[in-house]
């Protein structure tokens, strides 16, 4: 297990809010419980906290959602950051915003712009460093924002061409939890066979699938707990019998046998070094 003293927070996004099948409807939103607990571990409603809305195209409006949420649970220390550019995570005013925040939060939209506009910049390694090094410390992200936390990054896939080979597209990501491979909105646009593909090229990672309004609490970058109203899919490669992803053609169907999943819901825990669940007992209360 890594010594790794910050948080992150992972969480599926919701669409829910929306009015209409574009970006500037349908924004990135999280229920208030969650955001509850984002908030709480960031130190309380006097956590200073930083929202990256780089992925988005309608950074402007996500911001003012966010704004108002985190404003709506009492809390009076949240700055927005619209970085579009790589310069503009090299700025003076940027850094010193990372530096003095209890929590970054990054917005939705496409995974691909966080990594090509924050990835290897002054904010990212500030970021990572005091990841690493600071208690109490939150990286928090929905939907692009929990995707771009992996290293093996998803970047697209459709649903529809599922266990294809090539059907998803990897890219690069944050390096924030290399053990890890995210998906989101999960059960929600039935991402199982991409989520599955992605195991297969990388089969040493583990595949976590973060529904609608749920999310994972990650300590020590190890001890994940489950928030929300959802379910966390979690695909275990380590013990496959047979993937001949490797050694197929692109387009052609691909064979995956005794891949381990698990199907997780509030308070059920996951340690990712040992690969071992932990459920809630029957009757207990949720967090």
């Amino acid at each position: 297990m890594r010594n790794i003293k910050g948080t992150l927070i992972p969480i599926g996004g919701n669409e829910d809010k929306g009015l209409g099948q574009e970006e500037k409807y349908n924004l990135e939103f999280i229920q208030e419980g969650i955001l509850f607990h984002v908030v709480k571990e960031a130190g309380g409603i006097d956590a200073n906290i930083v929202v990256i809305t780089t992925a988005s195209s309608i950074p402007v409006e996500v911001g003012e959602i966010y704004m108002g949420a985190f404003t709506a649970l009492g809390c009076n220390n949240v700055n927005l950051l619209h970085i579009r550019k790589v310069e503009d995570s090299e700025k003076p005013e940027t850094i010193e915003l990372i530096r003095n925040a209890d929590c970054v939060m990054f917005s939705g939209g496409d995974q691909s712009k966080i990594t090509d506009k924050i990835g290897g910049t002054t904010i990212h390694k500030l970021m990572v460093d005091r990841y690493h090094n600071e208690e109490g410390f939150v990286i928090a992200g929905t939907s692009a924002g929990a995707m771009a936390m992996s290293t093996e990054m998803i970047a697209g896939g459709s649903a529809q061409d599922s266990f294809i080979k090539g059907a998803v597209s990897m890219y690069k990501g944050l390096n924030l939890i290399p053990e890890i491979i995210f998906d989101t909105h999960f059960i929600q646009r039935g991402r199982f066979g991409r989520q599955s593909e992605a195991v297969a090229k990388f089969p040493n990672l583990i595949g976590i699938g973060l529904a609608e309004d749920t999310g994972l609490i990650i300590k020590n970058g190890n001890d994940c707990t489950v928030i929300g109203s959802g379910m966390v899919i979690i695909f275990d490669g380590s013990k496959l019998t047979h993937n001949n992803e490797q050694h197929l053609e692109e387009g052609t169907p691909m064979t995956i046998t005794n891949m381990i999943t698990h199907v997780l819901s509030n308070s059920d825990s996951y340690d990712i070094s040992k690969r071992i669940v932990s459920v809630l007992p029957i009757g207990a209360d949720f967090i």
